[in-house]
């Protein structure tokens, strides 16, 4: 009964607008105090925001926050755009084909999926339109590319499942690799697809001597650099997630300054965005431990855990059953939100089915990329119709091809784990 309270009450607060870590926070402060009064709630909240906030593990949040931020301050996602447009040339849709590559790569060295759409809103969708690109088209992958951010790492999104599962940072990180390059894939052909079908939803890009894409290679190089630097120590065994994401940070920072993009008061801004940001996540994290408690007060996930291994059906069956349980939440809530609630329950549920908690960590990611473009809420799509002018509807209409190709991934990461775990199980430890 207690736990039922505390969901309503956190429910309400959230349709009220509440802010998420103080929605969690306030819910779960309800439920101890209708548990253990006074003493429970007070000894709790003077004990569990400082140890959640001091935990090692949470280290390479904020590093790799810092790392996105001088990013994003240095405007390197316009060169990366200019790069791949060269290399890309004549084919269909070239442009189109830019965004989704150019994206990649910066949702590569950026780790956030909002600032990669704003950043990739801003910068390719006016070229597209300028080109002659249909705005449902420019406007819908360009919400769904921004959503690469939360899968490449380093992904700031899969190092905060790994901690709230307990899971080791590094294998959850390099776990994304492959997932990443499918998607990646996936939106390529979806376009050609498209462009295919409708010839004059999207020009051929124009051809470039090969003088030229060499020259662009200046602008890959050092992100090229930088990817490696990160991905590459943490997948080798020479530095931990946190070492490798200070790594990271200070790499930005260079690169930025020899750049020439990086200023002092993209400095300032970079340092500012990112306490805010690791202030709200660490909120989000310590709230989800005070609900967390208040579930385990309950009983309610082990009774969640009997209940659903109780269904007379296949594990792929109740998986993909638990899978449109997460398309829904993630078209009305907050990813992270999403995940501090619900990983601690739904995680002993799939484990109890023979799934792999880092496989499962990619799995919930993907389906949040889905929420991301998914209405009512889809962030990044009014985060791309606010960046362009667009309506928010036809944004909308235009990424739900995309949104199709993302849930085939859905389907065949179900039917054939190994396309996620091969890699991580290949690290060097």
């Amino acid at each position: 009964m207690i736990a039922l309270v505390a969901v309503v009450l956190l429910l309400v607060l959230l349709l009220i607008r509440v802010p998420v870590g103080f929605a969690i926070g306030i819910a779960g402060g309800v439920g101890l105090l209708l548990h253990g009064g006074f003493p429970a709630l007070i000894g709790f909240f003077e004990v569990t925001p400082y140890t959640t906030a001091a935990a090692y593990t949470l280290s390479p949040i904020p590093l790799f926050i810092l790392m996105a931020q001088f990013v994003l301050h240095s405007g390197v996602a316009t060169s990366l755009f200019d790069s791949a447009r060269t290399w890309v040339g004549r084919t269909p849709a070239g442009l189109g084909v830019a965004t989704t590559l150019s994206g990649a790569v910066f949702a590569a060295i950026s780790g956030s999926s909002t600032a990669a759409a704003a950043t990739l809103a801003s910068t390719t969708v006016p070229e597209m339109s300028r080109r002659g690109y249909d705005p449902r088209l420019a406007n819908g992958l360009v919400a769904v590319v921004g959503t690469l951010a939360a899968m490449v790492p380093p992904s700031i999104i899969l190092v905060f499942y790994a901690v709230v599962a307990e899971e080791s940072v590094g294998q959850v990180l390099i776990a994304g690799f492959v997932p990443g390059a499918l998607v990646v894939v996936a939106l390529v052909a979806t376009t050609w697809l498209l462009v295919w079908r409708r010839p004059g939803l999207a020009p051929r890009g124009e051809r470039y001597p090969l003088a030229t894409k060499l020259r662009t290679l200046t602008a890959i190089g050092p992100v090229a650099v930088l990817f490696v630097l990160v991905t590459g120590s943490i997948y080798l065994g020479l530095a931990s997630p946190t070492e490798a994401a200070a790594l990271g940070a200070v790499g930005a920072l260079v690169l930025g300054l020899v750049g020439g993009g990086l200023d002092l008061a993209g400095i300032r801004a970079a340092l500012r965005e990112t306490l805010c940001s690791t202030a709200m996540i660490m909120l989000i994290i310590a709230s989800a431990h005070i609900f967390g408690y208040v579930l385990t007060l309950s009983r309610v996930t082990g009774d969640v855990v009997d209940v659903i291994a109780g269904i007379p059906a296949p594990p792929v069956v109740v998986f993909l059953g638990i899978a449109v349980g997460y398309l829904v939440l993630g078209a009305v809530m907050d990813q992270m939100a999403i995940l501090a609630l619900t990983v601690p329950i739904v995680l002993p549920v799939v484990e109890e089915l023979g799934y792999e908690p880092v496989w499962f960590g990619v799995m919930v990611v993907l389906l949040a990329e889905i929420g991301l473009v998914s209405p009512p809420l889809g962030l990044n799509v009014f985060i791309v119709a606010r960046s362009t002018g667009a309506r928010t509807e036809d944004v909308f209409r235009g990424v739900w091809p995309f949104v199709l190709a993302l849930l085939a991934l859905v389907v065949l990461f179900t039917l054939v784990p190994d396309l996620v775990l091969w890699l991580p199980e290949t690290m060097t430890n």
